[in-house]
């Protein structure tokens, strides 16, 4: 019953390992969606990050605005 059932050591040791693993990305999902709610309360509440979030996000601007966007070139090792 050790070595040769459904349920042997091996086996009970796989689940073991398969439930920690789902339980650190159940609280992985669960931080990222607290993360996500926190800044859309955010967002819905202050017009300021809401400007800020689509400047950044999206390169939204004025019409009376430029928008430059300077990228970092990687140097060559």
């Amino acid at each position: 019953m050790i070595f040769f059932d459904k349920n042997d050591l091996f086996s009970q040791y796989q689940y073991h390992q398969q439930v920690s693993k789902l339980k650190q990305e159940r609280n992985f999902y669960k931080a990222e969606t607290d993360k996500v709610s926190k800044d859309l309360d955010e967002l819905t509440s202050n017009p300021a990050k809401l400007e800020k979030f689509a400047r950044e996000k999206y390169l939204m601007k004025k019409d009376n605005e430029d928008v430059f966007v300077i990228v970092k070139e990687e140097k060559a090792q």
